[in-house]
């Protein structure tokens, strides 16, 4: 297999992620990292032996042998370096979300039209073994018509550098355009809308809360002005609606796991918690007038697709797919477009929330700007 040279923009706590898991994938090599902390760059390449260390991205993508960059920065600065990499003859895999805004998204997704480049949004649930069982389900016509799914995402007291870990960045509309919805809603809001088909996305009602106490300090250095809940309702195309909840933080036991409603089955995917709050993958259908719960081993499915089928490595996650697809082995996932679909509901949810009411999406794309930093 052809070996993939890429640099990568931003060595923080996702970059830093992004490098040791590109340690595990054959046909990748790292070339070079870009930080603007060059002390902090030069220790995360002396680590991972990468060769060339720059501080400039600019100068990065000057390089003639890169393929690709793996951009990993926060939201607002993704679309000006996405928008010139792709510009310079790169493909780019960026970190979810797209971008701070629609617009900006727009952007990135049509400068890789006009460039003819790969542009890969990391949507890990994509790939995840529940995902690819449902997908079979659906494909496979066992939840007839589709009509009704539920996004749902939950931490119990975890907000970024409020709660303790992560940093402010997370917290403030002027480098993450958001919070919950674009930090972790992205995840579950992107996964149902690959189930559904990623559906034209109609009208869209939102409320946005930030209510639980915090530690006055950390309120005073993280300058949170994001939401740490966020609810909602979408309408799409064909009839099918979608509602959301997605919580940084909330005093509850937790949230059933994400699901999708059609008139001969649904599903409903894990919760992602654990110990006696953890839900399992479970398919509900009725046979033979009786109605049936059922749930699979993804374990085994997984062990015999990867027998059977051609390529099944290239779908283990969101960056041995990036490989495979620049290596001509799969079709790339279309993720920007899904990816960008996300960020009109979620933008969307916001303007719902500033107005006081349902928006259409065309009245959300017309609304929305720019809200992109350059570096």
């Amino acid at each position: 297999m052809e070996t993939i040279k890429i640099g990568i923009i931003g060595i923080g706590q996702i970059g830093k992620m992004h490098i040791q898991q590109y340690q595990s994938i054959t046909g990748v090599e790292i070339v070079a990292v870009c930080d603007l902390n060059e002390a902090e760059a030069r220790l995360v390449a002396e680590q991972y032996k990468i060769p060339h260390v720059y501080t400039d991205f600019r100068s990065l993508l000057e390089r003639d042998d890169l393929v690709a960059v793996d951009v990993c920065l926060h939201n607002n600065f993704h679309a000006p370096v996405t928008i010139a990499a792709l510009q310079a003859g790169k493909n780019v895999y960026c970190e979810k979300p797209i971008a701070g805004t629609y617009f900006d998204g727009q952007q990135m997704v049509a400068t890789a039209e006009a460039s003819g480049k790969h542009l890969h949004i990391q949507l890990d649930t994509l790939f995840q073994k529940e995902t690819k069982a449902a997908k079979a389900l659906i494909d496979g016509g066992m939840l007839g018509k589709l009509y009704h799914a539920r996004s749902t995402g939950f931490r119990r007291r975890n907000r970024p550098f409020v709660d303790g870990y992560g940093t402010p960045y997370f917290t403030r509309k002027e480098t993450a355009g958001g919070g919950a919805l674009l930090d972790m809603g992205v995840y579950h809001i992107s996964q149902l809308l690959y189930l559904l088909g990623n559906p034209t996305i109609e009208r869209i009602s939102g409320k946005l809360y930030q209510e639980l106490d915090m530690l006055q300090e950390r309120r005073e250095q993280s300058r949170f002005d994001v939401e740490e809940l966020a609810s909602g309702l979408i309408r799409l195309a064909d009839g099918m609606t979608l509602d959301i909840i997605e919580a940084w933080a909330v005093h509850l036991g937790g949230f059933e796991g994400s699901s999708i409603a059609g008139s001969k089955g649904g599903i409903r995917l894990p919760n992602g918690l654990e110990g006696a709050e953890s839900q399992p993958f479970s398919f509900h259908s009725t046979i033979c007038d009786m109605d049936m719960d059922s749930t699979l081993n993804l374990d085994l499915m997984d062990t015999r697709w990867h027998r059977i089928r051609d390529n099944e490595d290239a779908y283990d996650s969101s960056q041995q797919h990036w490989i495979a697809a620049l290596q001509g082995r799969v079709s790339l996932l279309p993720t920007s477009q899904i990816a960008l679909s996300t960020m009109l509901i979620s933008e969307g949810m916001y303007l719902s929330d500033e107005l006081g009411r349902e928006v259409a999406a065309e009245e959300v794309i017309a609304h929305s700007h720019t809200t992109a930093v350059s570096l």
